[in-house]
């Protein structure tokens, strides 16, 4: 499968929270560095993540904010 989104960072599943609906997947993509994301547990089904297992975080956004304490 081919994705127009130029950020796609490849990573293991380190945790997967379900909750009524939806989960939170939890992908290391480097030591130390996570991104997590929330998705429908249908989807966490279909696409047979599991914890060990290999997935790819893609990020497509028009925008990323950065703040800082003042």
């Amino acid at each position: 499968m081919k994705l127009s989104a130029r950020n796609q960072l490849p990573g293991t599943v380190v945790a997967i929270e379900r909750g009524a609906v939806n989960g939170i997947v939890t992908i290391e993509v480097a030591p130390g560095l996570v991104i997590t994301s929330s998705i429908t547990n249908a989807a966490i089904d279909e696409l047979g993540l599991r914890e060990g297992g290999r997935a790819i975080a893609v990020i497509k956004a028009s925008s990323v904010m950065v703040g800082v304490e003042s």
